[in-house]
């Protein structure tokens, strides 16, 4: 359960939610998405109730379990999602190249690694173009060079009007984001810039900043 959380996500920002497994996160991601209960409390998305029909074409949702059919190709996949969105083929090629798989295109889901397998499921994510993306952890389990690339496009979707909230528990990912949000404990324990964040601290990376933050939450605990 979330501890007195208020915050909010400005529109078309890359925002990291950021904290150890356990923090939180992912029941504050159901919530925005509108698939967890609420006991109290609200959260609003583009000014509606989470999970209100009406939104469903704007958010976009990459969860941290395999959201695609293993038996079908990477293609059949994304032709399926797009037929389900009403949207154009023409966009299924787009989010292959946006995901690096155009040349895995034809191979079936169950045959890749774990890694191509979480970009199938973002490029689902974003076949419909959403104004709003909540990523769980999508950079988890890939190599460098495609960490790069996939926060290249983050950036690119954010600069083009979308809101991205991201999720990781990698704290060097945090310097690339606009703004963090982080959870420990199911308690937001700053709402803050990177660079805000390293300075409030005085540390010179974020895993020290981190750590930073729990010793001095714990000690006026």
């Amino acid at each position: 359960m979330l501890t007195g959380i208020s915050l909010g996500v400005a529109e078309g920002t890359v925002t990291g939610l950021l904290g150890p497994s356990g923090s939180g996160k992912s029941t504050l991601i159901r919530s925005i998405v509108g698939v967890q209960r609420i006991t109290s409390g609200s959260v609003r998305v583009l000014g509606l109730p989470a999970g209100s029909p009406t939104l469903r074409p704007n958010v976009g949702y990459l969860t941290q379990e395999l959201s695609v059919y293993r038996d079908l190709t990477v293609r059949a996949n994304l032709r399926y999602f797009a037929a389900v969105l009403g949207v154009d083929r023409g966009r299924v090629d787009q989010v292959l190249e946006d995901v690096s798989l155009s040349d895995r295109s034809d191979a079936r889901v169950a045959n890749l690694s774990g890694g191509q397998q979480s970009r199938v499921s973002l490029a689902t994510a974003l076949l419909g173009d959403p104004r709003v993306l909540i990523l769980d952890e999508p950079t988890a389990g890939l190599d460098p060079v495609l960490r790069e690339d996939l926060w290249s496009l983050f950036h690119r979707l954010g600069a083009s009007g979308a809101t991205l909230l991201i999720s990781s528990h990698v704290m060097e990912e945090a310097m690339r984001c606009q703004r963090l949000l982080l959870l420990r404990d199911a308690r937001l324990l700053i709402d803050d810039t990177p660079d805000g964040l390293l300075q409030r601290t005085g540390e010179s990376d974020m895993d020290a900043a981190f750590l930073h933050l729990i010793r001095q939450s714990e000690a006026t605990a």
